[in-house]
């Protein structure tokens, strides 16, 4: 099967991602043949326009993968590496020749340090370079090929080859900027240069390929593409060799969000960079670091007071895209020391407190001493703030508890509670302990409450260590949380579980219709 090589309107970047691939060669990112698969799916689904999926001489599992890879893909061209030998392109052919667009991608280091490598004259690889790429375009229609170390070839070498390669068939030819070493200026001339001076140059898609050696991948990929170039190839998280490649998100949001200056577009969907994300990290064991661009965890987070005030205010005035373009559900207010009482006051009335100026201010003092002792400050320390001078009910009380549990199940908790002084017991099933005891509290004191968190933390080690169990509820806009320890986990759950509801009976009273809201109360749930 062949197809024709991939033809855009003249504003459209093609994006080449490389991650299962050059992304896979960060020592220790291995992945496993099914996280191939999957990765490669959300890819083609993301709306990546080529897809090197591998190479396949590499393993036989390589193949595989990008056999399979070749096989279910809906939308993408499936691309696989090959050195410049006829052994390595008739396998590639052999893997991405059932895809609905396949292509061969071959490739030879032209710089003086890699054609020492396998001691050719200029000569000698110019031939290996016109047989090799011929015979890749004898298999397939749609052949790439790259001169390895191309920003330290000389230029009279690079323009020769490069000729050569688009007169033996190469519809893509790849520009690598192996080592991470040439600069922006440089990058966009080059690709200038050669679609201006070689032969057919302006018959062919020029790509650029950027490692992040001095941490300029994304900006010199960008002024490629300023030049002339019009594939940028890339990975998920900026993954590859060293310090890695051009990421993909980089230069696909700088492409959205800077079109005033960079009038391209791309066929990606951007609101799934971050599911892509995040998963790659997952799959390849590489976390994204916290202040990487776009995919960071701080990449939407704003600590300082005055950005929170402005954030609050509009967020224009300190983000240059919206969170929601990338997948996320909206920008993140952590609290900690540098944060004012806008941030603090918008956060509490998320959390449901409605709060006087007065008592905004007397909660303000003591957030700031806490958040002077810790790095961040935690929406439960914040409800222990405002919780430090509430009342709290003991109309539920915990009598006795006794659970079965086991390998068959349902569990069983036997419960009674004493309720406004009135004992109550209840026989109830569940899908575990913890499940069942809670079962059986709702089953004695109905209510409507949702379970928003539930947290087990040991305080001491051993098999006898004293678990300490958190509770947090929801009720129409209120929230209650709890805390309990002992020895016996199902317990200390039982009792956690009965606190958060002693602590919403008050969080009720406080917001009835005829309750006195001198103190600190919970919104009601329509405001």
């Amino acid at each position: 099967m062949t197809t024709t090589p991939d033809t855009r309107p003249e504003n459209r970047v093609l994006i080449f991602d490389t991650t299962l691939r050059d992304g896979e060669q960060s020592p220790g990112a291995t992945m496993t043949h099914a996280e191939k698969l999957e990765i490669a799916e959300l890819l083609d689904e993301m709306g990546v326009d080529i897809i090197e999926a591998g190479f396949p001489i590499a393993s036989e599992g390589d193949f595989k993968a990008v056999s399979e890879i070749a096989r279910q893909s809906r939308n993408a061209t499936i691309c696989g590496l090959a050195r410049a030998n006829y052994k390595d392109i008739d396998r590639c052919w052999e893997a991405v020749k059932h895809a609905r667009s396949p292509r061969i991608h071959t490739f030879i280091g032209t710089s003086p340090l890699h054609r020492a490598i396998p001691n050719l004259t200029q000569d000698e690889m110019a031939q290996r370079i016109h047989d090799t790429v011929t015979h890749a375009r004898n298999l397939c229609d749609n052949v790439q090929w790259s001169p390895m170390d191309a920003t330290r070839t000389e230029w009279d070498y690079l323009a020769r080859v490069v000729e050569i390669a688009i007169k033996a068939g190469a519809t893509t030819i790849n520009i690598p900027d192996t080592v991470g070493y040439t600069a922006p200026v440089e990058s966009a001339d080059l690709i200038r240069r050669l679609i201006a001076e070689v032969p057919g140059a302006d018959e062919i898609i020029f790509a650029t390929h950027c490692h992040n050696d001095l941490g300029m991948a994304t900006a010199n990929s960008l002024a490629a593409v300023e030049g002339g170039a019009r594939q940028i190839e890339c990975t998920i998280n900026g993954l590859g060799e060293r310090a890695g490649n051009t990421a993909l998100e980089e230069v696909v949001m700088a492409l959205k969000v800077r079109h005033d200056i960079l009038p391209w577009d791309t066929g990606v969907d951007t609101r799934k960079i971050m599911n892509i994300s995040r998963r790659v990290a997952t799959v390849s064991g590489f976390p994204v670091q916290f202040n990487k661009a776009i995919v960071g965890k701080n990449a939407f987070a704003h600590e300082s007071g005055i950005h929170q005030d402005g954030m609050l205010k509009n967020a224009e005035t300190f983000e240059i895209m919206r969170p929601e373009d990338v997948g996320l559900a909206g920008t993140s207010l952590p609290l900690g020391k540098h944060s004012g009482r806008a941030a603090l006051r918008a956060k509490l009335r998320e959390l449901g407190f409605e709060m006087a100026d007065n008592q905004l201010n007397d909660t303000f003092v003591r957030f700031k001493d806490l958040a002077d002792r810790k790095k961040e400050v935690y929406d439960d320390d914040l409800i222990a703030l405002v919780r430090q001078n509430e009342a709290v009910s003991d109309r539920v009380r915990l009598k006795a508890l006794k659970v079965i549990c086991g390998t068959e199940g349902p569990q069983h908790a036997e419960m009674t509670l004493t309720i406004d002084d009135a004992e109550k017991s209840v026989d109830a099933t569940g899908d575990g302990p913890v499940d069942a005891t809670f079962n059986a509290i709702k089953a004695l004191f109905p209510h409507e409450a949702r379970l928003q968190l539930y947290q087990v933390a040991a305080v001491t080690e051993g098999t006898d260590a004293q678990a300490t169990v958190s509770v947090r509820l929801e009720e129409d806009g209120r929230i209650a949380t709890g805390q309990s320890a002992d020895t016996d986990t199902v317990v200390a759950s039982a009792k956690a579980y009965i606190n958060a509801v002693n602590r919403l009976l008050v969080r009720r009273e406080k917001t009835a219709p005829n309750a006195d809201v001198k103190g600190v109360g919970y919104m009601d749930a329509g405001e």
